[in-house]
């Protein structure tokens, strides 16, 4: 019964994930943050290679045949899927480790001068800008018509996508690092000042507060009624949407370390990297430890899901492929430089960005993947 139960949720993960379409427009793959892509089998080949003029921190978005990656220069960056080729390239006011999103032909994103940036997908030309009061690392998410993103400034902010006015913003008590996830008529995200909280997106209204004992800089993912996310004081949390409660708190027996990255989450499992040089996997109902896969550095990557496998990256610059069951390498590829940006996977490639400036793009090849 269990591993009818397990197959039943890896189909329901690749419908998913099919469903939501080929792309990966924004930071975490979907609205709820779910860290899930298409399927990725067999070994990845690297098919090409950009370097940018500094550091990559934040994740790559892809939409149909184009890359759009954001470096520590202050520039956004659009490379062709096929060749690696700069297509254009958009100046910032300052650095960018907010990871881009891409919605309906517009490129958004934040940088740490605190102006959040609406560029033309194709042409690279600004729609718009908008002022906050303070550098912008949160990834920005959408509902209808909204775009919603977190500042430094402790607000979390729901801009109109059309001209960049002010629909709405919630003050909160410290920096809002983490991108919002977005679920039925509600944005949820965990803050600085240690409360993961729920916002109707109409007029911007808390509705309720769930007290985490912790700094949080990580993205809680969204599964149903489910939310699950990091802190700083080691511990990875399941919270009930309905309730506004914790359900489980996962701490690993032996090591006291915090984590940074986002998670990514099924029915089954949570997988997230910690600081501690462990990939941990987590009974999604329980919060029980079901492995872990030591690497030689800290993890502030966050993994995704893509079919039988997890991807991630750590500080000692290995892209690692685990088989999503047994936690064991099945594919590693050495960049030789640091990595803090996640694996972006869409239209059969795996995109991720390096410390040292340089952009990756592996193909899988295996035919239909």
């Amino acid at each position: 019964m269990k591993r009818l139960s397990r197959a039943i949720a890896y189909c329901v993960a690749v419908l998913l994930a099919t469903a939501a379409g080929a792309d990966w427009a924004h930071f975490r793959g979907d609205s709820g943050l779910t860290g899930v892509g298409a399927p990725l089998e067999g070994d990845l080949q690297p098919v090409w290679t950009f370097e940018a003029s500094d550091a990559i921190e934040s994740t790559a978005a892809i939409v149909g045949e184009r890359v759009y990656v954001a470096s520590l220069d202050g520039k956004l960056h659009t490379l062709s899927l096929a060749t690696g080729e700069v297509l254009w390239t958009y100046e910032a006011s300052d650095e960018v480790k907010s990871s881009p999103s891409v919605r309906d032909g517009v490129v958004y994103f934040g940088d740490e001068a605190g102006v959040f940036h609406a560029v033309g997908a194709e042409d690279g030309k600004v729609r718009w800008t908008y002022q906050t009061d303070a550098g912008i690392i949160s990834s920005a998410n959408f509902v209808d018509d909204k775009v919603i993103f977190g500042s430094y400034d402790n607000f979390l902010y729901a801009l109109k996508r059309a001209d960049g006015s002010l629909a709405w913003k919630l003050e909160t008590d410290n920096y809002v690092h983490a991108s919002p996830g977005v679920a039925d008529g509600h944005t949820y995200f965990a803050g600085c000042d240690g409360l993961f909280r729920q916002v109707r997106l109409s007029d911007g209204t808390e509705v309720a507060s769930v007290q985490l004992d912790g700094y949080v800089a990580g993205s809680a993912a969204l599964l149903g009624k489910r939310a699950f996310v990091g802190t700083f004081e080691s511990t990875v949390l399941g919270i009930d949407l309905e309730k506004a409660e914790i359900l489980w708190r996962y701490q690993h027996s032996d090591r006291d370390f915090p984590f940074y990255s986002s998670p990514a989450v099924t029915e089954n499992e949570v997988i997230i990297g910690g600081r501690d040089k462990l990939v941990h996997a987590i009974d999604a109902q329980s919060g029980e430890s079901r492995w872990t896969f030591a690497t030689k550095a800290r993890i502030d990557s966050s993994p995704v899901i893509a079919g039988k496998r997890v991807f991630i990256a750590s500080k000692d610059g290995d892209i690692l492929g685990l088989g999503l069951d047994s936690g064991e390498a099945e594919w590693r590829f050495d960049t030789g430089s640091s990595i803090t940006a996640s694996p972006a996977i869409a239209n059969g490639h795996l995109v991720i960005g390096t410390l040292d400036g340089l952009v990756y793009a592996f193909r899988s090849n295996r035919e239909g993947s």
